[in-house]
């Protein structure tokens, strides 16, 4: 990353791209509006053998065999990393038990100060978004970052 808080194209560039290329394309794929947030394990109200919640979106954008994996799931197989090493295609996640957590895909830090960052998620509040998010999420839930 440099060091005005954008995304650089150093080491990981080629995953990173591919990662927010596929997170990007749930922005439009739903009748050219962002895919509704639906928790549900019918796959008839999937969306291309992914779930429609935090967890299948995230799965989707990382390349992971569908239905993909839970928020749990998707900690385990990713290795914890520090605040100042968050990079295009990192996770931010929380792990809650029974399907209470959520996880964000980190795009890039909003300025140097690391305050907020763009981030894509799949969220109850209007489905798939591509947004500016207060580190470490809204309120006071919070996430840790993960490297996948």
């Amino acid at each position: 990353m440099s060091t005005d808080g954008q995304s650089s194209a150093d080491s990981g560039c080629l995953h990173s791209t591919a990662v927010l290329t596929r997170a990007a394309t749930w922005l439009t794929a739903w009748g050219g509006g962002p895919v509704p947030y639906l928790s549900s394990n019918d796959p008839a109200m999937w969306l291309g053998g992914y779930r429609r919640d935090c967890s299948g979106y995230a799965s989707m954008a990382l390349g992971l065999a569908s239905p993909g994996l839970d928020t749990a799931g998707l900690a385990a197989r990713s290795v914890p990393i520090q605040k100042m090493d968050l990079r295009a295609g990192d996770l931010l996640i929380n792990a809650g038990p029974d399907n209470a957590g959520h996880v964000v895909i980190f795009d890039r830090w909003t300025d140097a100060t690391m305050t907020s960052y763009v981030g894509y998620e799949q969220s109850g509040d209007g489905g798939t978004h591509h947004r500016v998010i207060p580190y470490p999420y809204f309120g006071s839930y919070q996430m840790s970052p993960y490297r996948p």
